[in-house]
């Protein structure tokens, strides 16, 4: 279930209503969800409130899924935002799932939605990467990554930490990426940018406000080198894995849409890789 990202106003009714009915709330710290709760007057059983956070969700899933085959209904909140998306719930909905008990969705905030809907990139195609790596080798090996990626991707960032990250990106990637900077979303101070990385670095540097608060980082994917016939090793990778189930056609279609690559290379490979193929059985022949 989500909860609100810092605007206490984004928490639905239809939130508010099932964190009033269920038996237990798994949150990721109690202390923000009961003040949360308190907030709006819903009160919980008593014991209602279970921590769950990354030091103890394997050890306990084990028992919240053992209550609910008695008959408990249980709600999954983490500290702000959409629980999983970089906050604690995978283990538990996966045991869930596992146990064969229904598992809902009370959609709501999700911090990377947000920045990517007001930060003025290509929406069509994204990837999520989470959390930033804490040092600067890992960060510029990240950034690395995705220097040829045609997808917008979406980083979350500390405030201990983005002048150094944006550092990194514009050494990696080079200072006329664009790049929209998220800070605060719906909080007081909420602010939003997007420039080209170095003017961006430089912008964020100008005021010491700039650098307090929580970040999300969204960043333009490359552009699309015309009439370039080269497929990555990777997007190669998955086609032939494909290619020894499928026919070409649709394994095509789906290696574009797991890789993201583009169709027209990765559709001539798919026919060389057949030809090719064709060859070996007649020689075998």
């Amino acid at each position: 279930m989500a909860t609100p990202i810092g605007n206490l106003g984004d928490l639905s009714p239809r939130a508010q209503a099932v964190l009033g009915a269920v038996s237990r709330i798994a949150a990721e710290d109690t202390r923000t969800t009961s003040a949360l709760l308190a907030h709006f007057g819903i009160r919980t059983p008593p014991g209602g409130l279970v921590a769950l956070h990354d030091h103890n969700e394997t050890r306990i899933a084990e028992g919240l899924i053992a209550e609910l085959a008695d008959g408990a209904t249980l709600a999954v909140v983490s500290d702000a935002g959409t629980p999983l998306i970089s906050d604690p719930g995978y283990a538990l909905v996966r045991a869930a799932r596992a146990a064969g008990r229904a598992v809902y969705t009370v959609p709501g905030p999700c911090a990377a939605i947000a920045a990517l809907s007001v930060s003025g990139l290509p929406t069509d195609r994204f990837v999520f990467a989470g959390f930033l790596p804490a040092k600067s080798g890992a960060r510029r090996a990240a950034f690395e990554r995705i220097k040829a990626e045609p997808r917008t991707a979406i980083y979350y960032e500390s405030t201990h930490r983005i002048e150094d990250s944006l550092d990194d990106l514009v050494a990696v990637l080079g200072s006329e990426r664009r790049v929209c900077l998220a800070r605060e979303l719906t909080k007081r101070f909420e602010q939003s940018i997007t420039l080209p990385a170095a003017e961006l670095r430089t912008w964020q540097r100008e005021d010491p406000n700039r650098g307090r608060g929580e970040f999300v980082l969204i960043v333009e994917g490359a552009p699309e080198a015309e009439n370039d016939d080269r497929v990555d090793a990777e997007a190669e990778r998955v086609l032939r894995l494909l290619l020894a189930e499928l026919p070409a056609s649709r394994a095509v279609r789906l290696a574009v849409e797991i890789t993201g690559a583009a169709r027209k290379p990765l559709y001539q490979l798919a026919l060389k890789l057949a030809g090719d193929s064709d060859r070996d059985d007649n020689e075998s022949a």
